[in-house]
């Protein structure tokens, strides 16, 4: 009795393997066939893709500049303070001084001409319930201008 037990489990545990097996083999197949049809790079692509989205996370600069995301006043202190050295409770009253000023001036319509920021000009105004849409064109130097040192810094020195 118990060579027939086990015989029969043998038997069943073969036959549980057919099946896997088989699928296994189709799966095969189908993988030669789309790898036939489709170009070898899809996999890299994927591959390319999902490392671009785990860098992008980690530093979003590495993105296109289309698809970065919006720099957002707690970012924009955190660079300040990182670039600057000061210590964040003396970098972010400055950063929101400076913001409220360009948000009014802007408002007021009166041109920006900031560098290394660039030439900001308000090209048309629209008010809406709950505040102002403002189109702005945004002209920025050449990267040769961007490197070159601030006379005022250099001064302060």
């Amino acid at each position: 009795m118990t060579s027939s037990k086990s015989s029969t489990r043998t038997g069943s545990a073969k036959t549980a393997r057919k099946p896997a097996k088989t699928a296994v083999k189709s799966e095969t197949k189908n993988a030669a066939k789309s790898s036939a049809t489709q170009p070898a790079r899809a996999p890299l692509a994927a591959e390319d893709a999902l490392h671009t989205a785990v860098a992008a996370t980690l530093d979003p600069t590495l993105l296109p500049p289309g698809m970065q995301p919006e720099l957002k006043k707690r970012e924009l202190i955190d660079k300040v303070v990182r670039r600057s050295g000061v210590k964040k409770r003396d970098a972010k009253p400055a950063v929101e001084a400076v913001l409220a000023i360009l948000g009014e001036a802007l408002a007021e319509g009166r041109e920006l001409n900031v560098k290394p920021f660039g030439k900001m000009k308000v090209q048309r105004v629209r008010d809406t319930g709950n505040g102002q849409v403002l189109v702005t064109k945004v002209r920025q130097p050449a990267e040769a201008e961007k490197d070159a040192p601030d006379p005022l810094a250099q001064a302060a020195e």
